[in-house]
């Protein structure tokens, strides 16, 4: 982050990020909570997560309204305009985030009291932790303006999409097993798909991180693996 003539320039800058940060550490929480909640299908702690959306919500607001202050008092251009801009963008997703793991928590809760197959949950854990590993790798691109690192996470959505791949089609074959089985794991496909767009967002960020550093798109396109067939062709 360049240095201003106008110290506070730079004190408000910094405070946006920081900011930004602290959005990213709650959308982590929440992820960590909402499959914790899922996998023991613990209800109260689903409820939590659902009640602790309002807290990114509010901070999302927050962070929106900071840019546009900074933007109507400052004038940035060049770097300093890229800086905010970025800031809004990564909130947007984080916020976004935020939904997909209380979407989570609201099936968690249809699914208490519910028996749900091991091999399936073991899916869900192993993409939720991929997703994470993203989002905190691009939080940490982002904080050091590391373009590099961002594009790292940006190519392992495609592991994300690829373990998803797998998992929906595990949760197809227990549901053709046992007509039982289609309520729970129709709310398993949709956790499964709440993962899989969380790990979009991480790659949102990384483009965006890209963008902020270098003032221009990554012109590839995004690798992806999404290719599964929910219903017969």
């Amino acid at each position: 982050m360049s240095s201003h003539i106008v110290r506070a320039f730079d004190e408000d800058l910094q405070q946006l990020m920081r900011r930004v940060t602290d959005l990213g550490s709650m959308a982590e929480r929440q992820i960590i909570s909402a499959v914790d909640a899922l996998i023991e299908r613990g209800a109260t702690l689903a409820q939590q997560v659902i009640t602790g959306d309002q807290g990114i919500d509010r901070l999302q607001r927050d962070i929106e309204e900071m840019s546009v202050i900074i933007i109507a008092r400052r004038q940035p251009f060049a770097v300093d305009l890229r800086e905010i801009i970025s800031a809004l963008r990564v909130s947007n997703n984080l916020e976004r985030i935020g939904n997909r793991a209380k979407s989570i928590g609201r099936r968690t809760i249809a699914l208490h009291g519910r028996s749900l197959s091991q091999s399936n949950m073991r899916g869900i854990a192993c993409m939720a932790d991929l997703v994470l590993k993203q989002l905190k790798q691009v939080l940490e691109s982002y904080t050091r303006r590391d373009a590099a690192g961002a594009v790292t996470v940006w190519l392992q959505d495609e592991r994300v999409d690829a373990v998803n791949n797998a998992l929906c089609a595990e949760i197809l074959a227990c549901m053709a097993q046992n007509p039982e089985n289609v309520f729970a794991c129709t709310h398993l496909l949709f956790c499964a798909k709440n993962l899989e767009r969380i790990g979009d967002h991480a790659t949102n960020i990384a483009e965006i991180v890209h963008y902020m550093v270098h003032g221009e798109p990554l012109r590839q396109n995004r690798p992806k693996a999404d290719n599964i067939r929910l219903m017969p062709a």
